[in-house]
Parts: structure tokens; C-alpha cells; sequence
């Protein structure tokens, strides 16, 4: 059994198998025993099977073995596998799936991280004496949140988060993985670069032009040679991964929202204005509703692009007034798309309001017409309708349209879901 150094740091990283997946099938067969689990079948969850629309937002194990990939649009998915059984989300379900398990999770250490809506750090290294042997923790972590919450996770045990990762990646499903140190060339330098954390797709092809296929030959590469073909900064933070130095605290992130934003990447790229338009109203509608539900009013708004090469731009302005209205937003960030946007195709659009205030100390506007005040009331009653009712309760007429390229509310585990309506 591999074992930490003394003194040496101790990080677990939990991983959801098929997070979205896994927490359908634990609904459905929560609901009736009998039901048909889908991690038992070629299955997906994404969109509309009948009409082919959407992407793929997780699929089961053996429809990867069909080639059904992650993110990819549901008729092209369909098309690699026609048995596919393809279901819709249920992101509320989700986030209560997810909240269980962070909740079981953080009473093995005080000092934990949540990564994402399925991942979680864990830093052990005070706690760890009350568990037993690292590798045995883990798996006794693994085996608690199968057999109590119903879904199966990987568990990455290293010395930072970094290599944490990275073992929580190798072998799937329901499995635990140390990454020591001394275990780096034999576990970690052997696999393709494209394997290793922070490295994209154009970074790969500059890489294997240089003759560098595998993190091995990235740890040993000249940072000079990196720095002239990758820049200074990516260069020694990419090499320095590559040799497993990682120094980044596990810390939970200032609660205080500095700033509100939403992104989507999207299904097929966009070149026109007007689509692209669609999905900004689609992210506005999920940042208002979030400045209005924190009861504060935005003083910035940015827009961000990030075209098909991965190359990404963004654009901001500051505000005439602060708001927190959804129309408002939305106003803004198209006029700042007009001016900066070249029309070259793009994969994700993002929309971020920043320089944030309470609104108890916002000035009332001179300009304030009452149609205004009419829209922001309106926008309270949607709020408050959407919270009771669920997100989809209300859409506008213009995401009725059946080649919508993106829900009427982007990012819906966002949207009005507040932590204290889950427990």
C-alpha cells in the first residue's frame, strides 16, 4: 500500500462517475425500485430525444464505448448509437444529490473546497489520524457515499490538488488512486499530455510539434524552448504541472460575490447576431435573477467570447446606473457585442455584472419612468413565481421556438437554486 511522506500534505479529490447520469438513475429508482438503471444501459442525459435537440450533458459507460462523447449535440450522438436512450435533467435533483454529499463529506475535515457541482477537495493532512491509512480512508469514503447515497464516486489521494486530480482520473468507475511523489514517473510521466490538467487543445498541437507527446517529455522539456513557443507565464505553470508542483490551498472561495456571472458553451458555433443575442438573454435572465435574489444591483457589465480555437475576448462597460434588471442587462451586453464582436464564430458567450453594491444604498434615477419601475416589478413577480413554482414556470415566447440553441435559462442549477431550498 502506497503511503504518504512525513510532513508531506494529504489531499483527496472526490469525483461524481457520471454525475448527471448517476443522480438520474438514483432518482428513478428511488421513485420505483424496479425501474431500469441506466448506468446498465447505452443512456445519456441531455435534451429532447424526439426532436434531437441539445447536447449531451453526461453519458453512461457504455455509450462511451459507442463513442458518445461529452458535450456533443444529441443527433450527432444518436446518430453513433441509435439504441441511446436519452433523458431530460433534472438539475434540481442534482444539486441535492450534490449538497448530501458534500454535507457527508465535510465531516472529515474542516478544511474542504467544493470544485464544482460533482467535485470536492479535501485537505486530510490534520484529520487524517482519525481515519486510518490514507488508500483505506478513501475507500471507506467511496464505499460510504455508494451504499448510503446510492451513486459512485473516484477518489484521488496526492500531496496537492493538482496530482489529486489527476489520480481521480485513472481507472473508472468506483475506484480510489494514490499519486505520491515518488510515484510521478511511473503514474503520471508515462500518459499523453493532453491528459495533464490546463492543457487545451491548441497548447497540445504546439506541444507535439516540438516533439513532446507525453508528460514525461514535458517535465524534462528546456522551459526555455517552452517559453519561446508558449509563452513565459502558461510555460513554467504547464512544466511545473508536468513535474507535479502544485503549492494552491484547499479553501473554500469568499462567499461574498464579487462578481455574478453565467457562461454556455454552445452546441454549434455562432456567427450571427441575432442567435447570439438568444443566448445572451438566455445568461442575463440567470444573473438578474441571482443580483435580484442577493438583493444587489451590478455597476459593470462584461461580455466574453471565446471563438472555436479556443481564443478568447471579452468587452466591458461600466454602467450609467446600477441594476439588477434582467432587460437591462441584457440591453447592455448586446450593445457591447455590436461594438467588439467581428462576427467570427464563436463556441461559449459569457455575461458577467461586476463592481457590485447593495441596493439599499442605491440613488433613485431622475430617469426612472414609470414603464421602468413596471418592468422591475414585473421581473420580482417572475422571480418569486419561478422560486415557487420551478425555473420553468415561465419562459419567454422567443425560447418556444424549437431551434432554440439554448434553454430559456442558461445554467439552470444557477438559476434561483439557493443552498438554504435544498436541505
Amino acid at each position: 500500500m502506497e503511503e504518504p511522506l512525513k510532513n508531506e500534505r494529504l489531499i483527496f479529490h472526490i469525483d461524481v462517475n457520471s454525475a448527471f447520469l448517476s443522480w438520474e438513475s438514483v432518482y428513478r429508482l428511488s421513485a420505483d425500485p424496479q425501474a431500469l438503471d441506466l448506468r446498465t444501459i447505452p443512456s445519456a442525459v441531455g435534451g429532447d430525444a424526439k426532436s434531437r435537440h441539445g447536447i449531451v450533458l453526461a453519458k453512461s459507460t457504455l455509450a462511451k464505448q459507442y463513442g458518445v462523447t461529452t458535450g456533443e449535440p444529441l443527433a450527432q450522438a444518436l446518430r453513433k448509437c441509435p439504441q441511446l436512450t436519452v433523458v431530460p435533467s433534472r438539475f434540481d435533483y442534482y444539486i441535492k444529490c450534490s449538497h448530501r454529499m458534500m454535507e457527508l463529506l465535510e465531516t472529515y475535515t474542516p478544511d474542504h473546497e467544493k470544485f464544482s457541482i460533482d467535485e470536492i477537495f479535501l485537505d486530510m493532512t490534520q484529520t487524517i489520524h482519525l481515519f486510518g491509512q490514507p488508500l483505506e480512508a478513501a475507500n471507506r469514503i467511496r464505499e460510504r457515499i455508494r451504499d448510503e447515497l446510492g451513486f459512485t464516486v473516484n477518489i484521488g489521494v496526492a500531496p496537492n490538488k493538482l496530482l489529486a486530480k489527476m489520480a481521480s482520473d485513472f481507472e473508472k468507475p468506483d475506484k480510489c488512486h494514490t499519486l505520491f511523489a515518488h510515484e510521478i514517473p511511473s503514474k503520471l510521466w508515462p500518459l499523453p499530455i493532453r491528459e495533464l490538467f490546463f492543457v487545451g487543445g491548441a497548447a497540445q498541437r504546439k506541444m507535439e510539434n516540438l516533439g513532446i507527446h507525453t508528460i514525461g517529455q514535458l517535465a524534462s522539456c528546456d522551459l526555455a524552448v517552452l517559453k519561446a513557443h508558449l509563452g513565459e507565464k502558461y510555460a513554467v505553470t504547464i512544466r511545473g504541472y508536468a513535474n507535479g508542483v502544485d503549492d494552491d490551498p484547499v479553501a473554500e472561495k469568499d462567499p461574498i460575490n464579487k462578481c455574478y456571472g453565467n457562461s454556455v458553451t454552445l452546441s454549434r458555433d455562432v456567427s450571427d447576431y441575432e442567435t447570439a443575442c438568444q443566448v445572451i438573454l438566455s445568461l442575463c435572465e440567470t444573473v438578474g435573477a441571482r443580483l435580484r435574489a442577493d438583493r444587489v444591483l451590478c455597476r459593470n457589465v462584461c461580455v466574453e467570447l471565446k471563438d472555436w480555437e479556443f481564443h478568447t475576448q471579452s468587452h466591458q462597460m461600466i454602467l450609467p446606473e446600477p441594476t439588477d434588471s434582467t432587460s437591462a442587462l441584457y440591453g447592455y451586453a448586446c450593445r457591447l457585442l455590436r461594438e467588439f464582436w467581428d462576427r467570427t464564430p464563436v463556441r461559449l458567450i459569457g455575461v458577467r455584472a461586476g463592481k457590485i453594491d447593495d441596493d439599499s444604498f442605491s440613488q433613485l434615477s431622475l430617469f426612472d419612468s414609470p414603464s421602468n419601475r413596471k418592468k422591475k416589478d414585473l421581473e420580482k413577480a417572475v422571480d418569486q413565481i419561478r422560486s415557487k413554482f420551478g425555473v420553468d414556470s415561465i419562459k419567454r415566447a422567443s425560447f418556444l421556438k424549437e431551434d432554440s440553441i439554448v434553454d430559456h435559462a442558461a445554467s439552470k442549477r444557477k438559476h434561483l437554486n439557493r443552498q438554504e431550498d435544498i436541505r
